[in-house]
């Protein structure tokens, strides 16, 4: 697995649920999510590449850009 870091501009809770919620659709594609709302830094560990899960994120309606694999 692979962990994938993301700038998403997150202003309250209700935006990283947001952001926790479609992804959490992808069940297993997914293993883990840990978002940071003050940094507004999301990490996502898992298999798909960072530009299918950058579409997704997007589909919150956030700005949101692809930082990288976290090593």
């Amino acid at each position: 697995m692979t962990v994938h870091e993301f700038k998403v501009e997150m202003t309250c809770s209700g935006c990283s649920g947001a952001v926790e919620r479609v992804l959490g659709k992808l069940g297993d594609k997914v293993e883990k999510v840990s978002i940071d709302l003050d940094d507004k830094t999301v990490l996502v560990t898992s298999n798909m590449s960072g530009e299918e899960l950058l579409e997704v994120i997007k589909k919150t309606g956030k700005p949101a850009q692809y930082v990288g694999v976290k090593e």
